[in-house]
């Protein structure tokens, strides 16, 4: 199944051309590209999906989002530590 889950981003910069940032979900950072979605700023949520930003989504929809995967048990399963880092 593919999913995407909501985070916020914390920081930004470039790196390698890519330009990524920090995002945390819950008690989680990771390192996350930003090419997709290059309206994103500091403070937005964005949906990722395996290390990517694919859109940005507002704070209620990302908290929405975030309250139900972990009602469902959702978030245990998910691979989120597979980000893409650029070198």
């Amino acid at each position: 199944m593919c999913l995407a889950i909501p985070g916020k981003i914390l920081d930004i910069q470039q790196q390698a051309g890519f330009r990524s940032a920090h995002v945390q979900f819950g008690g989680i950072i990771r390192q996350v590209c930003l090419d997709f979605v290059p309206e994103a700023a500091v403070g937005d949520y964005v949906m990722v999906h395996v290390g990517f930003a694919i859109s940005r989504v507002d704070a209620v929809e990302a908290e929405r989002t975030y309250k139900i995967l972990q009602e469902m048990g959702a978030l245990e399963e998910l691979p989120v530590a597979s980000t893409h880092e650029p070198s």
